[in-house]
């Protein structure tokens, strides 16, 4: 039996610096890492802790030089070389070294940087705990590492995950990014119920684990925590879940019986301020539904006007702005004190501008208040709505006189022949028969049709005025224009609605319009008068626009009326996405079924996405595509706006002269509005009329 030969180590020796330089054979030519000055620092802080490898240098005749290559530590070598450029160190220091004779030197530098193991993180989290249980700061603990603050703080957060979950995670049963998630909640308990559940589940990411610890907890981002303040709550012994290991808005709310106790009480304040105001009826809720207020008349306050004191206050502020504004408007940047200064003076002149609404003491006896909490998490108090059952009883005064009862038809001969005879006999003034004033009546009406198509001006005029009346005037019957604009009030049925972009521009243009309307409607006729063009268009498409009515209704199907929606949406460009719809759980996929789910995705992502999410359960699958959807643009069905064929473009052509029949365009030189006339007057009225043609005819 042969001996087993011993292993012989390579010799240690401490080398001057001086005798030592770099080699070729060095296989690290990339960056990584820690660089060079951290590393300088880290050994001026603690010495060198690893020996380098090194190989003497020989003569032609195979003798050592006393110089040494170095072909693995070369980035140690750089860093001792900057502290002796910076005098920090003596070019003469002996540094320990490994000399190595045998083998490949390119071998050593290769086995070296291959064979190292990066620390686990598991490891570095203990060395960074115990370090901070040495009274050791996170920042000092960074420093020492050269590692931001943050991933200091990330580490030492796993001290929130049972240890058993830790001992998963050594073991390899558990991902870091699946132990990073566990930190949301720091029950352990909760924590190894969670795991123990999704053994049983075949998905096991991180998202599902947040999802599962934060169950029933509200997001920091909620209207409700917001609208309470996050401080309030804690401070009223509530706890926030937070994730530092990814964007979590605020964390969350984990006691949500307490935050709704919170949200009552504080709406409960708001709402006495509110009654204080002095309104008949104050209604409370976190949220009400679209068109809550359909069918109640609005009424409005006058904003009060600044003192004295506070238009001179206004008007200084004013001069101080356009001052700092003149002199510093050459520079690229402003300085940082002249920017805060401007940031002040814009917020009080906005709180100057802000004006109180004061109401007439007849408006508050009438009509109430609705509080609640507006998407953002803001007060919202919404004034002056009057209920259909306290508006005031019209007195109509009694004149003693009876209302003569309508002939029969087949008696009005013999009426009109009575009342002649009558009239023969008595010569004297009598009101006019009621079938006398209704032929009169007839024939103005036809001639006021046929004068008003010829205006088509004060066509549109009327038309708005109708419009108008119908929908800023309750009981309004100023208009013999028979045009009634129905809003229909379908938004109560849909959670949310109120709370989306266009539902708020909605009524925020309504309002508007509302306050730059007169109050009684019998003067609407002569403010209208006096808009100008482009505001009797704008208010005109206000109008129109409320009018429309796109809902599918299973009751009432309606097939044409949703034909033209989608021809209308195509005109004017509609794309749901960028008006602010997005898909989400609530909106879409926790209401439709998988393969309704893997459908959106495999439009939106492609088939690979869908086919990674296809084995997940429900719950999964809809958090999941959520996460995918993002940002995508997808809209379902119901929401897309189809093309329009260009052949279904109208062509529209101008006839200048209805006898001949002879058309020009606007393009080619024609009158660029329809219906003016000559202005001259000489003109046919029916030869001046301009008339609309399509291709399709």
């Amino acid at each position: 039996m042969t001996k087993q030969q011993k292993i012989t180590l390579s010799a240690s020796r401490d080398i001057p610096f001086n005798r030592l330089m770099l080699s070729q054979s060095n296989v690290r030519h990339v960056k990584a890492g820690v660089s060079i000055e951290e590393l300088a620092e880290d050994i001026a802080r603690r010495t060198l802790l690893s020996s380098i490898t090194v190989r003497p240098v020989l003569d032609d005749n195979g003798a050592e030089t006393g110089m040494f290559t170095i072909p693995a530590g070369g980035r140690r070598f750089r860093a001792l070389e900057l502290l002796v450029k910076q005098k920090r160190m003596n070019k003469t220091a002996l540094v320990p070294c490994i000399v190595r004779t045998d083998g490949l030197a390119e071998e050593d530098s290769l086995a070296e940087n291959v064979q190292r193991a990066p620390l686990h993180p598991l490891d570095q989290f203990r060395a960074f705990q115990a370090m901070r249980e040495k009274g050791r700061t996170e920042e000092e603990i960074a420093a020492a590492f050269f590692v931001s603050a943050s991933v200091v703080k990330q580490r030492l957060k796993l001290a929130a995950v049972a240890p058993s979950l830790l001992d998963t995670y050594a073991e390899e049963e558990m991902t870091l990014d699946q132990l990073m998630a566990f930190t949301v909640n720091p029950d352990h308990a909760r924590q190894e119920q969670v795991w123990e559940a999704l053994q049983r589940h075949y998905s096991r990411q991180p998202y599902e684990i947040r999802r599962m610890l934060t169950e029933g907890a509200v997001r920091a981002s909620d209207k409700r925590a917001q609208f309470v303040g996050l401080d309030d709550y804690v401070e009223a012994g509530g706890e926030i879940l937070r994730d530092l290991f990814q964007q979590d808005d605020g964390g969350w709310l984990q006691d949500a019986a307490l935050l709704d106790v919170m949200v009552r009480e504080k709406l409960a304040e708001e709402a006495e301020a509110a009654r204080a105001e002095g309104w008949k009826w104050v209604e409370v809720d976190t949220e009400f539904p679209y068109g809550h207020s359909f069918g109640m008349r609005r009424v409005h306050g006058e904003a009060v006007p600044m003192s004295d004191e506070e238009e001179a206050r206004y008007q200084a502020l004013k001069a101080e702005y356009d001052a700092l504004e003149a002199e510093h408007a050459e520079a690229d940047e402003l300085p940082d004190d002249i920017d805060t200064r401007l940031g002040e003076i814009e917020e009080a002149m906005e709180a100057l501008e802000a004006r109180p609404i004061q109401y007439e003491a007849d408006d508050l006896a009438l009509a109430g208040a609705f509080v609640s909490i507006d998407s953002s998490g803001r007060l919202r108090v919404e004034r002056g709505y009057v209920r259909p059952e306290d508006e005031p009883v019209e007195e109509v005064e009694d004149t003693g006189e009876v209302a003569p009862h309508a002939a029969p038809d087949e008696d009005i001969d013999d009426t009109v022949a009575s009342t002649m005879d009558e009239e023969e006999e008595d010569d004297g003034l009598k009101p006019l028969s009621d079938r006398l004033v209704m032929e009169l009546t007839a024939h103005r009406t036809l001639a006021l049709r046929n004068a008003l198509a010829q205006d088509p001006q004060v066509a549109f005029l009327a038309a708005l005025h109708a419009m108008v009346l119908r929908l800023f005037y309750r009981y309004a019957v100023d208009s013999c224009v028979e045009i009634e604009p129905r809003n229909a009030a379908f938004g109560s049925q849909v959670p949310g609605l109120g709370d989306t972009a266009y539902a708020q521009a909605i009524e925020q243009r309504h309002e508007t319009w509302a306050r730059n309307l007169p109050k009684a409607s019998e003067d609407l006729w002569d403010v209208l008068t006096e808009f100008d063009s482009c505001s009797r268009e704008a208010l005109f498409a206000h109008c129109v626009a409320m009018s429309v009515n796109a809902v599918h209704d299973p009751y009432q199907r309606r097939p044409r009326a949703i034909a033209h929606a989608d021809v209308l949406a195509g005109t004017v460009g509609l794309d749901m996405a960028k008006a602010g719809w997005t898909v989400t759980g609530d909106s879409y996929l926790g209401r439709v079924t998988k393969a309704r789910i893997i459908e959106a995705v495999s439009e939106a992502k492609g088939e690979d996405a869908a086919d990674r999410i296809a084995g997940l359960k429900k719950a999964e699958m809809v958090t999941a595509a959520e996460d995918l959807l993002v940002g995508t643009g997808w809209l379902p069905d119901p929401l897309r706006t189809p093309l329009l064929p260009e052949e279904d473009a109208p062509e529209i052509e101008l006839i200048d002269d209805a006898d001949t029949g002879e058309a020009q365009s606007a393009e080619d030189g024609g009158e660029p509005a329809i219906g003016d006339s000559d202005p001259s007057g000489e003109d046919d009225p029916v030869a001046g009329d301009a008339f609309v043609r399509t291709a399709a005819e």
